[in-house]
C-alpha cells in the first residue's frame, strides 16, 4: 500500500513507474516528459531498462503525417528516407542516464536539396539534447567543468561543449547596442608576464564582460574598438582605465569625444604603495643605524582603513603617530588626499590636487610620495574627468567594477587549475562574466 506524501519508483514488468499520492495510482516516464518537456511534431514512446538496469531509454518517434524539416533553411518537406537510430543523452533522472533514441529522417528539400531533418531536443550532430547541455552549461558556472561531470555522469569534453554551445549561441544573439560606459584592465593569467586584456560594460544594471584580448598592447586593444563598430564607439560616453599609456592612447585616438576615467580606486593603490616603500625604506635605514624598530610588524596599520583597524591596531596607531617619522608623513598625506573625493566640482577638486601636489613636492624625505605626485600631474586632466562624470550623470563610474570583475575571472581560472587551450578559457570567461543570453526552454532543469 503506498502511504501519503511519499514517491516511490519501481521496476514493473519492464517499465519504469512512478507512484505518487494522486488520484491516478502511477505514472509513466513519457507522462513526465510530455509534461514537462513536450516537442511538436514528435511523441515519447517505450521507455525500459539497458545496461543491466543502469540506464534508461525512451523511445521517440515521429507524428503520423508530419513532415521533416530541413535542418538548413527550416522548411518542411517530404520525407526522402530513415536513417538507423541515433541516441540523445538527456537529463539524468534520480542518478540514471536517460538516453533519447530516434531514427532521424532525412528530408527533399526544395531548395537545399536531401538533408537530414531538425529535431527540438538537439542541434547538428551533437549527442546531447539541448537540455541537457543546458543543465551541464548552468552547474559549470559554479563549480569546475571536472566536478560538473563527475555529479552528472559525462566527461570533462562533454561538458566542454555544452558551455561552448551556450557561450557561441549567446555570443551570437547578444545585443551590443545602447553601450555608454566600458571599464577596460588586464590580469595576469600566467607566469612570465603573460596579461588578458578585458573589456567590460559598466552601464548601471547592465554590467557584463565585452571582449578579451590576449595582450595588453595597443594593437590588441584596437582589436576591440573594431569589433564594436564606428556606430557603437561613438555612443560611447565613459571609459574608465587605469594610466597603462598604451590603453590611454588607444581610448583618446578611437574615441575622442568619451571622458576617459581615472578613478580613486587606482590612484589609492598608488598612494598605498607609496606609504609601504616609504615604510620599506625607513625599516632598512632603523636597522642599519642600529635605531629602534619602531615600525615592526606595522605595514597592516598603515595600509588597512582607519575604519577597519582593529582595536590592538588603533593602540600601535597612535603610539606611531606620535614619532617623528617619515612614514607617518607619507600615511599623514594619504589621509589627506582621501579629501578630493568629496568635491563635487571639477574645478575645486583641480586646486585641491595643486595644493597637495606642492606641498608633497617641498619634503625631500618622501621621494616614494613625490612620484606618485608628479604622476598625479601628469594626468591631472583625466582624474578631473571623474567629477564631471559625476556631474553629468547621477552614476559615478569607477574601475571598481571592473576590479570586482577581475576577482571573478581569476576566480574562474583559479578553480579550473588552467585550461587545456587558450579558446577554452575564453570560453569559461564569456561563460562566468558575459551575461549572455540563453535559448528557450520549455523547462528548466537547473
Amino acid at each position: 500500500m503506498i502511504k501519503k506524501n511519499k514517491v516511490v519508483h519501481v521496476l514493473r514488468a519492464g517499465k519504469y513507474w512512478l507512484f505518487a499520492p494522486t488520484k491516478r495510482e502511477h505514472m509513466h516516464i513519457r507522462t513526465l516528459l510530455n509534461t514537462v518537456y513536450p516537442h511538436k511534431g514528435f511523441v515519447y514512446g517505450q521507455e525500459s531498462f539497458t545496461d543491466e538496469g543502469t540506464r534508461i531509454q525512451v523511445n521517440i518517434r515521429a507524428r503520423k503525417n508530419s513532415k521533416p524539416a530541413c535542418a538548413q533553411c527550416g522548411r518542411a518537406g517530404p520525407v526522402y528516407d530513415t536513417q538507423p537510430e541515433r541516441r540523445f543523452d538527456m537529463i539524468p533522472v534520480w542518478s540514471l542516464p536517460v538516453d533519447f533514441v530516434y531514427a532521424m529522417r532525412r528530408v527533399n528539400c526544395p531548395e537545399c536539396g536531401v538533408r537530414v531533418e531538425a529535431v527540438p531536443w538537439g542541434a547538428g550532430k551533437s549527442p546531447m539534447t539541448s537540455a541537457f547541455a543546458h543543465h551541464l552549461a548552468s552547474w559549470a558556472r559554479l563549480l569546475s567543468w571536472k566536478e560538473v561531470g563527475q555529479r552528472c555522469g559525462a566527461s570533462w569534453d562533454t561538458v566542454a561543449r555544452a558551455v561552448s554551445w551556450l557561450v557561441a549561441w549567446g555570443l551570437e544573439h547578444r545585443n551590443l547596442d545602447a553601450i555608454t560606459a566600458i571599464g577596460v584592465d588586464e590580469i595576469q593569467f600566467k607566469k612570465g608576464q603573460k596579461y588578458l586584456t578585458l573589456v567590460y560594460q559598466i552601464d548601471a544594471g547592465r554590467r557584463r564582460l565585452l571582449w578579451m584580448g590576449k595582450e595588453r598592447t595597443m594593437k590588441c586593444f584596437h582589436a576591440f574598438f573594431d569589433m564594436l563598430g564606428p556606430q557603437r564607439c561613438d555612443a560611447l560616453a565613459f571609459v574608465c582605465s587605469d594610466m597603462w599609456k598604451p590603453y590611454l592612447k588607444v581610448i583618446a585616438k578611437r574615441v575622442p569625444d568619451a571622458l576617459n576615467i581615472l578613478d580613486r580606486f587606482h590612484i589609492a593603490s598608488y598612494l598605498t604603495k607609496a606609504v609601504d616603500d616609504t615604510r620599506r625604506d625607513e625599516v632598512r635605514g632603523l636597522n642599519a643605524t642600529g635605531k629602534p624598530a619602531h615600525l615592526h610588524k606595522s605595514r597592516w596599520v598603515w595600509l588597512k582603513r582607519r575604519s577597519n583597524l582593529t582595536g590592538k591596531q588603533r593602540t600601535h596607531l597612535r603610539e606611531l603617530m606620535a614619532i617623528n617619522l617619515r612614514t607617518v608623513k607619507a600615511y599623514l598625506f594619504k589621509e589627506q588626499f582621501e579629501h578630493l573625493w568629496t568635491y563635487t566640482s571639477a574645478t575645486w577638486a583641480g586646486k585641491f590636487i595643486d595644493t597637495w601636489c606642492r606641498d608633497v613636492m617641498r619634503h625631500r624625505s618622501l621621494p616614494q610620495l613625490k612620484k606618485v605626485a608628479k604622476t598625479l600631474q601628469t594626468h591631472r586632466p583625466l582624474i578631473l574627468n571623474y567629477f564631471k562624470a559625476k556631474t553629468l550623470t547621477k552614476n559615478t563610474f569607477s574601475s571598481g567594477v571592473v576590479e570586482g570583475f577581475n576577482n571573478k575571472a581569476k576566480l574562474c581560472i583559479r578553480k579550473s587549475y588552467g585550461f587545456r587551450s587558450d579558446k577554452y578559457r575564453e570560453i569559461a570567461l564569456y561563460h562566468a562574466l558575459g551575461n549572455l543570453p540563453e535559448p528557450s526552454l520549455t523547462h528548466r532543469f537547473a
